[in-house]
C-alpha cells in the first residue's frame, strides 16, 4: 500500500508549463486528491519526471525499481495523470485526475493484483486495481491463470486510439510475468503504438529479462529517511511510532498501512514477539515450533521472516555476527523450491548449536 499523507503540509510552486508541483510532494492541482495519493520523499525521481515532461523528453517506457511500499505505484499513477493532462484546461485536468484515481480514464490501462499466488475470485477486488478486460479469469482460478493471458488482454486494449497526446499503461510488479508473457510483452515494448507510455514497477530488477530493462528508462527508488516517514505518524503514540518506524524500515507505504489498521499493527506486534522469543528460547522444540509459519509460502511466512530479521538485529553484537549469514541463507533458500520445513529445521539447529 502506498503512503497517503494528505494531512502533511506542502509548499506549492507552479512549473513553466502550468502544472503544479510541490517542493516536498508532487500533486496535480491546488485541490487535494481524495484517492490519488501524494508522494513522500523521492525528490530526485520526481524532478526527473518533471524535467522529462517539461522538456518534451518523455520516454516510451519507464521502470520504477525498488523495494515494496516505497510509493512506486503512487508516483506511477500521479505521473500518468500528469501525462494525460497535457494540453488540458484546469477543469479538464481535475476531471482527468478523478478518472485516473477511479481507473476509468479511457487512455489509462493498469495491470495490478493479477499475478498472485492466493486464489482471488472476487472480481470487485481485481477491478478495484486493474482496468484491463478480465474475461480470461472467468475460465480458470486467478492463482492458476498464466500471465500470458494478461498480456494478450492488454494487447487488445493497446491497439485502441487515444483521445489525447499520451496514453499510459501501468504494470505493477512486472517481474511476476512468466517467460512466455515476458517475451510477448517485449514485442509490444519494442514497437509501441505512437504516444503510448509504459510505466512499469518492479521489486526485483534482476529477475527481469535484460532486454526489457534495456528498453526502459530505469528510475531506482530507495528507502526513505526515518525523519521523513515520521511525518506520517502525527497523532500516533510514541510507543506505536517507534514500533512502526522499526517495522517500516524506510518504506512509507508500510508505515501508513500500520498507522491506519490497528488490527494489522497488533498482528505485527504479536509476530514480532514470536520472533524475539525464537532467539530467547533455550528449547530446540520451541524454536522449531516458532518457525512453523515458514513451512508454507504466503503472507504469514513473509511477515515472520521479516520480523525474524528485525529481532536478529536487536540481539547483542556477537549474536548478530554469528547468525547473520545463516539468516541470509535462509531468506535466499526460501525463494527456491527447496523443502521449506528442512530449511527451517536447519536454521533452528544452527541457532541452537
Amino acid at each position: 500500500m502506498d503512503a497517503d499523507i494528505s494531512h502533511a503540509p506542502v509548499e506549492i510552486q507552479e512549473s513553466t508549463n502550468g502544472n503544479i508541483w510541490s517542493h516536498d510532494f508532487m500533486i496535480l492541482s491546488p485541490a487535494r486528491m481524495a484517492k490519488l495519493t501524494d508522494i513522500i520523499g523521492h525528490a530526485s525521481q520526481r524532478q526527473q519526471l518533471k524535467k522529462d515532461l517539461e522538456q518534451g523528453n518523455v520516454s516510451h517506457a519507464y521502470l520504477f525499481s525498488g523495494p515494496d511500499h516505497l510509493g512506486k505505484m503512487s508516483l506511477a499513477l500521479t505521473f500518468a495523470a500528469e501525462l494525460l493532462s497535457v494540453g488540458k484546461s484546469e477543469g479538464e485536468r481535475l476531471k482527468t485526475r478523478t478518472a485516473v484515481e477511479k481507473l476509468t480514464h479511457s487512455d489509462l490501462l493498469v495491470l495490478d493484483r493479477l499475478w498472485i499466488e492466493e486464489v482471488c475470485e472476487d472480481w470487485d477486488v481485481i477491478a478495484g486495481s486493474s482496468n484491463v478486460p478480465q474475461g480470461h479469469r472467468a475460465k480458470k482460478p486467478a492463482a492458476k491463470t498464466d500471465t500470458i493471458d494478461d498480456v494478450r488482454a492488454l494487447q487488445e486494449r493497446l491497439m485502441e486510439t487515444g483521445m489525447g497526446t499520451y496514453r499510459c499503461c501501468i504494470i505493477r510488479s512486472v517481474e511476476r510475468m512468466q517467460d512466455a508473457a515476458a517475451n510477448a510483452f517485449l514485442k509490444i515494448l519494442e514497437e509501441p503504438p505512437e504516444g503510448l507510455i509504459f510505466i512499469l514497477t518492479t521489486e526485483s530488477q534482476g529477475a527481469l529479462l535484460p532486454t526489457i530493462v534495456s528498453r526502459t528508462r530505469v528510475i531506482p527508488f530507495q528507502r526513505i529517511a526515518t525523519k521523513e516517514i515520521r511525518k506520517l505518524l502525527d497523532g500516533v503514540s510514541e510507543d506505536d511510532s517507534r514500533f512502526i518506524l522499526h517495522i517500516a524500515g524506510g518504506a512509507p507505504g508500510l508505515a501508513a498501512k500500520l498507522r491506519d489498521d490497528p488490527d494489522l499493527l497488533r498482528l505485527h506486534r504479536t509476530v514480532h514477539g514470536s520472533a524475539q522469543q525464537f532467539f530467547r528460547s533455550q528449547s530446540l522444540r520451541e524454536r522449531l515450533s516458532l518457525l512453523t509459519p515458514l513451512k508454507e509460502r504466503g503472507q504469514e511466512s513473509d511477515d515472520f521472516l521479516l520480523h525474524l530479521g528485525l529481532a536478529l538485529r536487536e540481539q547483542p553484537s556477537h549474536t548478530l555476527v554469528r547468525y547473520t549469514e545463516p539468516y541470509r541463507a535462509l531468506v535466499s533458500d526460501l525463494e527456491t523450491n527447496a523443502h521449506r520445513q528442512l530449511l527451517a529445521e536447519r536454521f533452528a539447529l544452527e541457532v541452537h548449536s
